[in-house]
């Protein structure tokens, strides 16, 4: 019985995993277009749901784009180091894309994601509109 329980849990976890691992995202701005492969947390859950959003972005400390999402995500895990291609939430409705790394002050950043694409495209001054969609 407890192996049967084991085995039950374990085909849940990887039927998950893999599921949410899966999800890719599009962020195209008139500077280029990224794609992002989301983590599973509660935040990006919620942002799955609130696809497709445009976001106006802007530098900060020449090393990330941030700009306000429509609405706050829920919190999840924070940590403070992230790396070039990080996607992350600030404050519950604060986007973050990181085209350097680094490491933010406590309470640190809900990662989000990561871009499996070139960054460097947002590594400019100047603010940028960005439109995020899933990719199906």
């Amino acid at each position: 019985m407890r192996r049967l329980l084991f085995m039950t849990a374990g085909l849940l976890l990887i039927t998950t995993g893999n599921a949410m691992a899966q999800v890719r995202i599009s962020i195209t701005s008139e500077w280029g277009n990224v794609e992002a492969t989301l983590i599973d947390n509660a935040a990006t859950r919620a942002l799955i749901q609130a696809l497709p959003v445009s976001i106006d972005m802007r530098d900060h400390l020449r090393q990330e784009k941030t700009g306000d999402l429509p609405s706050p995500l829920p919190q999840a895990p924070r940590q403070q180091d992230f790396s070039t291609g990080t996607l992350g939430l600030w404050g519950p409705d604060h986007f973050v894309i990181y085209y350097r790394d680094g490491q933010v002050p406590p309470p640190g950043i809900v990662v989000l994601g990561q871009v499996t694409g070139d960054v460097s495209n947002f590594d400019r001054p100047g603010p940028v509109r960005t439109r995020i969609e899933r990719i199906k």
